[in-house]
């Protein structure tokens, strides 16, 4: 009954994963501070604490989360839109093979492409916002 659900809902779940992964990466730089402080402390001066640099940028000052999640839910939503103009357009013009199976691997793949584009591009969309925001904060 709600087999057209399949396709988004596991694409939204692996962008989550790795979504996450990112952010876990991401905040590793202050994790490491955290770790070179206790060092510090408890370790006599003379040994060498290497210094660690975190892989993807960070960002000083204010935190851009809630941005980060409205743009990514703003471009999911208008890629199920546009998935669904896409499966409107194929069920009314193209006849495609005479199973279902056809039909749900076209339909799957028309809401699955443009979820992850425009959950991408406001991805993409929100870090320029960060960056032109803390451009501006320097």
């Amino acid at each position: 009954m709600f087999r057209f659900l399949e396709g988004p809902l596991i694409v939204g779940l692996i962008t989550y994963f790795v979504y996450m992964t990112f952010e876990l990466y991401a905040r590793r730089k202050e994790r490491m501070q955290l770790i070179e402080k206790i060092n510090q402390n408890f370790m006599p001066t003379d040994f060498p604490v290497p210094k660690f640099n975190s892989l993807l940028p960070s960002f000083k000052g204010k935190s851009f989360t809630s941005l980060r999640f409205a743009c990514l839910f703003v471009g999911s939503g208008l890629g199920l839109l546009i998935g669904l103009f896409i499966c409107m357009f194929i069920k009314e013009h193209l006849r495609i093979g005479n199973g279902t199976w056809e039909r749900d691997t076209f339909y799957g793949v028309a809401y699955g492409a443009p979820v992850l584009l425009f959950g991408g591009l406001g991805l993409l969309i929100s870090y320029f916002i960060e960056s032109n925001a803390n451009k501006k904060e320097d």
